[in-house]
Formats: C-alpha cells, sequence, structure tokens
C-alpha cells in the first residue's frame, strides 16, 4: 500500500476493484466530495483502490508515487473548466498475479464495502444475461484462475469467510442495466458451476449487491490534459483524468455492513433504481445512438456536431417528448428537464466523443435502448413514428457501411458482418431486419414494426437525398 493517511487498521474501507478514468471521475470524486463536506464520519471511510489485470499498472504506478492523489479536471457544456485534487482514494494496492493484496484488504473486517468498474463486457453475460461460459477467461475461472471479477472475487469472499470477516457490501458500478442483479446472478451461477456450495451460501447470507445508475461521461485521457492541469493549478499531475461537469448517481439502499454518507455528496439513495435507470437507458443512451447514427451519415465525426445540427437535434428532441415522455409517465425524474440536460451535454465540444465509439453494437442497442418504447406505443395505441425513425437511421448507417459510403468501421458484437451484409442484399431488408428476435423479441415480423419502419426509411431516404443535393451545390 502506499502511505496512507489512516492506517489500513482503521476506519473502514471501500476496496475498488478498476482504477481506471471513470471510477476516479465518479465514484471516488463522489466520495472525495463526502470527506471535503465536513459530515462528521466523512473522514472514517477511504478508499483502497486495486486492479485485477496488469494494463492498468503505468498509472496505477503513477497513482501510488502521487500517494493516491490525482486531478480532475471537468468541463461545462459552455467550456469552463475547473480542477480538484481527489484524495479519497488512501491506500493504492499494488498488482500482483496472485491478486494477494485484493485479497488481503478484501478479507479484512476494516472492509465494508467492494466496488468495482470492470466495464459492461468484464462481466461476460449473454444476450439472456447468462453467464458466457464459452468464453476463455470464464472457462479458466472455472478451472481456478482469477481473471475475471467472478474468480477475483470468489477468492476474497472465501478468504473472507476463513476470517470471520463479516459482512460486505458488493457495489457494481458499471453502466449495465440492473447491474446489482444481473451480476449478482452471474456470480452466483459462477460459485455453482465451481462446485463452492458453501462460499455461495455465505454469499446469499453475508452480502447484498444494491443496483446503480451511474452517469458522468468520461473520454480517454489525451495529451494536452496533464499540460492544462500543470498551468491551472501548477501540479505535474502523472495521472490527471477529464470528464464533464455533469455527474449522476442513483443507488438503492441496501447496504449490509454501512455505507458512507453518499447522500451528502450528491448522489441520491433510493428504494428502486429503475425509474431512473429507465430515464437514462431511453433518454440518454438510446439518443446517443440516434446522435451518432444520424450524425455519420451527415458527415459529421463527433457527436457534438450532430447535437448542432437542426434537423438531428429535431430526430433526437422529437423521439424523447413523443414517444419517450409518454412511456415513462408519472416519473420521480423530471424527464422534460433531463431530456434537455442530456442534449446539452451532447453538445459540449469540450468531450469530443466519436461517433464511432457511439455507432458500434447497434442490434444490442436497438434491443436495450429502443424496443421498449416502441412496445410501449404499441401497448398504449399511439403511433410510434418518432421512435422508428431511429432503427430507420441504424438501418441506412448499415446500407452505407456494406457499400462502403461509409467513412467510419463499424464493429457489432452480436451480428457478423455476412449476416449484415445477406439481410441488406435481400428482396426486402426491412422485412428481414424487422424478423430478428434477438434483436426484436415478440415484436419480431409484427406488421405495426414493420410499417413503422418502413415509413421511416422512406422519410430517412428523403433527408439524406435532400443533404445530399445541398452538399453538392456548395
Amino acid at each position: 500500500m502506499s502511505s496512507p493517511t489512516h492506517s489500513a487498521n482503521t476506519g473502514r474501507i471501500i476496496l475498488h476493484i478498476g482504477t481506471g478514468s471513470f471510477h476516479r471521475a465518479h465514484q471516488a470524486w463522489y466520495l472525495h466530495r463526502l470527506r471535503e463536506s465536513g459530515n462528521e464520519h466523512a473522514l472514517d471511510w477511504s478508499i483502497a483502490a486495486g486492479n485485477i489485470r496488469s494494463d492498468m499498472n503505468p498509472t496505477h504506478e503513477a497513482l501510488a508515487a502521487q500517494n493516491g492523489m490525482y486531478t480532475l479536471e471537468t468541463v461545462t457544456p459552455d467550456g469552463v473548466r475547473a480542477y480538484e485534487h481527489i484524495r479519497s482514494i488512501q491506500h493504492v494496492l499494488p498488482w500482483s498475479p496472485d491478486h494477494a493484496p485484493l485479497i488481503e484488504c478484501g478479507a479484512s473486517r476494516t472492509c465494508r464495502i467492494i466496488s468495482f468498474t470492470v466495464t459492461e463486457s468484464g462481466y461476460y453475460l449473454d444476450s439472456r444475461d447468462r453467464l458466457d461460459v464459452s468464453h476463455p477467461d470464464i472457462a479458466a475461472d472455472l478451472d481456478g484462475a482469477r481473471t475475471t471479477i467472478y474468480g477475483v472475487l470468489a477468492a476474497i469472499l472465501d478468504a473472507r469467510r476463513r476470517a470471520d470477516g463479516g459482512p460486505v457490501t458488493l457495489q457494481c458500478c458499471d453502466n449495465l442495466r440492473h447491474n446489482g442483479e444481473k451480476f449478482r446472478a452471474g456470480f452466483a451461477e459462477f460459485l455453482e458451476r465451481r462446485n463452492l456450495a458453501e462460499l455461495k451460501r455465505w454469499v446469499d447470507e453475508h452480502t447484498t449487491t444494491p443496483s446503480a445508475m451511474v452517469d458522468r461521461i468520461t473520454p480517454r485521457p489525451t495529451p494536452d490534459i496533464r499540460p492544462h492541469v500543470l498551468a491551472a493549478t501548477g501540479f505535474d499531475d502523472r495521472c490527471p483524468v477529464m470528464g464533464e461537469s455533469f455527474a449522476q448517481w442513483v443507488i438503492e439502499d441496501d447496504f449490509i455492513a454501512g455505507r458512507p454518507a453518499w447522500e451528502s455528496a450528491g448522489a441520491e439513495l433510493v428504494d428502486s433504481v429503475l425509474p431512473y435507470e429507465e430515464a437514462k437507458i431511453r433518454i440518454l443512451n438510446a439518443t446517443h445512438s440516434c446522435i451518432a447514427w444520424a450524425g455519420t451519415l451527415a458527415g459529421f465525426e463527433y457527436i457534438h456536431e450532430g447535437t448542432g445540427d437542426a434537423e438531428i437535434a429535431r430526430f433526437a428532441g422529437d423521439y424523447i417528448t413523443q414517444d419517450v415522455i409518454p412511456s415513462l409517465l408519472p416519473s420521480p425524474v423530471d424527464l422534460p428537464r433531463y431530456r434537455d440536460v442530456v442534449l446539452e451535454r451532447f453538445g459540449n465540444p469540450d468531450i469530443r466523443d466519436t461517433n464511432e465509439r457511439v455507432a458500434a453494437d447497434g442490434f444490442t442497442k436497438l434491443s436495450g435502448f429502443i424496443v421498449p418504447t416502441l412496445r410501449d406505443c404499441f401497448a398504449r395505441g399511439a403511433s410510434p413514428s418518432a421512435t422508428a425513425l431511429l432503427p430507420a437511421l441504424f438501418l441506412a448507417f448499415l446500407a452505407r457501411w456494406a457499400d462502403g459510403t461509409l467513412r467510419i468501421p463499424y464493429r457489432d458484437s452480436l451480428l457478423d458482418h455476412q449476416e449484415i451484409r445477406a439481410m441488406l442484399a435481400s428482396e426486402d431488408p426491412v422485412a428481414v431486419f424487422c424478423a430478428d428476435r434477438r434483436v426484436w423479441g415478440e415484436l419480431a415480423s409484427d406488421s405495426r414494426l414493420v410499417e413503422a419502419v418502413r415509413t421511416a426509411s422512406h422519410s430517412v431516404n428523403l433527408w439524406l437525398a435532400a443533404r445530399h443535393g445541398v452538399h453538392n451545390r456548395k
């Protein structure tokens, strides 16, 4: 461990696994705000941070050399930058192939929460949210390795059980729908397949896994952040982080061994995260995809460029206003305000989020982000014309990718490229597109869906023809 402000044997520790940019711009920032707030018990809590894999070692070593302190640069949609020295990481755990530092920390009674950011793919869940046992990493851990969050947590919690370390909360902090619930199901299946029945019983009785909705756009640090920090603060930070000024954290209040007073730092503690999660997925995530697909078709490279285009902004705004908001009411979220805030965030030119990144995995995003709103519209007898424009944009995006006129590559983990090309080469691509049950579920081949997407595709083609004509005249 690095030289901590508090001894590792005092206070209450959050062991966090995954010291990437998002954790340091989000969860660690929230605890820093709490520690700086003057809350009576805030300084009782600190973070011990470590990693499962060694690819973050250079950043992690820089963090250790700075005793866990680093600088967060935030930028508003108006371009106003602010700088904070974040000091909530009090213990930097060195990486080890056997993960002994993680196991020792997580087994200690002073550790009350084990949190993790391992990215959505780090949960190895298939399209039915079952553990993907065919993946080599999972197969290795089922044989006793420690390469995934499941294998490492099994080792940590078995050591904690043997040491009588007491109950502990397992807190997923990744952008995964129903994240606590899905992680717990995946972990339970992993323990069953490892024949760790005694450990599974202990986990069932001594852990909770609250779901949470996390939100802060945090791009990969670029080379200009370090000189920005030096110029603004006088500190030559070797591991600074940059993010937007907006941040949100909605957490189910289900902590079995105590928790920091997150609400004093601006987090929202709720009985159910579901309505907040639905608002984010349908408004933020689906709209992000809409702007990425439309923006790419219009010739833009970045999300903020498409957001600033009047026609594309109208596509996004109509989708939210006409279809999403009526589908989600009543809601504890001020949905019109949330819509406006999301679009303002997407228009931030300093974030420089690429269409290529956001446009990927479109079939998965259709299924998770967009189909629920289509389903709700049909259920209440409303025409989903604004929502149908999103899959129509995606279909046009795919068509231009297939004929080589799209300027960016396309990546999709659900379908292979040969299958996509066969769909587009069929006599009726819209009908084939709308027949895939993996994407549309019970709506597959529904005549209402086919008609809505076909009508929207015609509108998209007219829009593209008009834009092409304008560009030719310039």
